[in-house]
């Protein structure tokens, strides 16, 4: 492909980003594979390439562009005004830009939900939306089983501070025919998600529920640290991704140990009827905006509505109320959120303390700039004993 022609495709397919962010359609890495599946013309170096003006554009912007042309063109003027050359309107190529278009303009976070972000903030908000919009590396978790140190050295990865078996890879690339991937050695996990899993600490011989497990990235923290022993149920509602367990589960050796339950949503208690007021920990991991995931997922920026917003917060507090009804006395709850938001965190820590009798217990409030991971809030509410 020549220059203009990667950026005609990164402007189609940017096209496909805004249309699908408006209706919650596929996401961005969806929509990419997508458009080259059916253009094998494409070599590895076009596809990066054009995949990097895909997210450059993304980056650039919290606010949803109103064309793709707008986005790319609101980006290049920006960092690289060089290429505005190549829109010269050739084959494949763009038309020439025109001075009275519509462009993208430079926005850390949507208009909307700025407010929020700077109260959250404070002076910080800069910074710290900034940290929240870069690239983030690779995390990895170290099976117990595996040699770190061996690990470290195969991969040329970096120890993460306070995690005794993460590693970090600061240029990511892909690991999944890798045999220490394949073998069940690692596992793609951000730090942040490994201290949910810290803060959590689940225990051998005790009875722990992952309530929202989704694909068992927690899970299976959760399974090492209990060693094998004990009982561990991870539920979701979402068969799709609960069958994407299976694989991971097997690659770690936790095929026997872990039980998944599927769950009917709004009627989840059905299923975990013979469960309540038995288990010792109960993660609710629950359904979030995912700010706190904007380096890896930066078109979320253009997803979030403050009527989603609203929605989320409704499921997060009834998905609490049913993990403090599965608490035994003298057990605890933890609750987290991939999200920076203080009505996804704190005041929904605080409303559930006071709803459930729950004693609050702790908690931490994680972001990129300060901790070098996804943002995610967690707390702890005790039951009583």
């Amino acid at each position: 492909m020549r220059p203009q022609a990667r950026l005609q495709a990164a402007i189609e397919i940017l096209d496909q980003v805004i249309e699908a962010a408006a209706h919650q359609g596929a996401a961005a890495d969806t929509l990419v594979q997508r458009y080259f599946q059916t253009r094998r013309y494409a070599g590895s170096k076009d596809r990066a390439a054009v995949r990097e003006l895909v997210y450059g554009a993304i980056r650039f912007t919290a606010e949803r562009p109103y064309s793709g042309r707008a986005a790319l063109i609101g980006w290049l003027e920006a960092d690289a005004p060089e290429q505005l050359a190549l829109f010269d309107g050739s084959a494949h190529a763009p038309s020439p830009v025109e001075p009275y278009e519509t462009r993208a303009k430079a926005a850390l976070a949507p208009l909307w939900l700025e407010p929020a972000m700077r109260a959250r903030f404070g002076d910080a908000f800069e910074a710290e939306a900034l940290a929240l919009g870069a690239r983030a590396p690779l995390d990895l978790r170290v099976a117990p089983g595996a040699d770190i140190a061996a690990v470290a050295a195969e991969l040329e990865a970096e120890p993460v501070p306070g995690l005794p078996r993460a590693l970090r890879l600061e240029t990511p690339r892909p690991l999944e025919r890798h045999p220490l991937f394949e073998s069940g050695a690692v596992e793609v996990q951000d730090a942040g998600s490994q201290l949910v899993v810290a803060f959590a600490a689940a225990q051998p011989h005790e009875t722990v529920i992952d309530l929202c497990a989704g694909a068992g990235g927690k899970t299976l923290g959760l399974a090492a640290d209990m060693a094998g022993e004990g009982r561990l149920i991870a539920s979701d509602t979402d068969r799709t991704r609960l069958q994407a367990m299976g694989p991971r589960l097997q690659r770690a050796g936790l095929g026997e140990f872990v039980e998944p339950r599927l769950l009917n949503p709004g009627r989840e208690m059905e299923a975990l009827a013979d469960l309540q007021g038995a288990a010792d920990l109960v993660l609710v991991d629950a359904p979030c905006s995912g700010t706190g995931t904007w380096r890896r997922n930066p078109e979320l920026r253009w997803r979030l509505t403050a009527e989603r917003l609203a929605r989320l917060t409704h499921v997060q507090a009834r998905l609490i109320d049913l993990g403090a009804s599965l608490v035994k006395p003298g057990g605890r709850l933890i609750y987290a959120v991939c999200s920076v938001l203080t009505e996804e965190g704190p005041a929904q820590a605080e409303a559930a303390a006071a709803r459930t009798g729950l004693t609050p217990g702790g908690r931490k409030a994680l972001t990129p700039l300060h901790d070098r991971c996804d943002g995610f809030f967690v707390a702890r509410l005790d039951k009583r004993g």
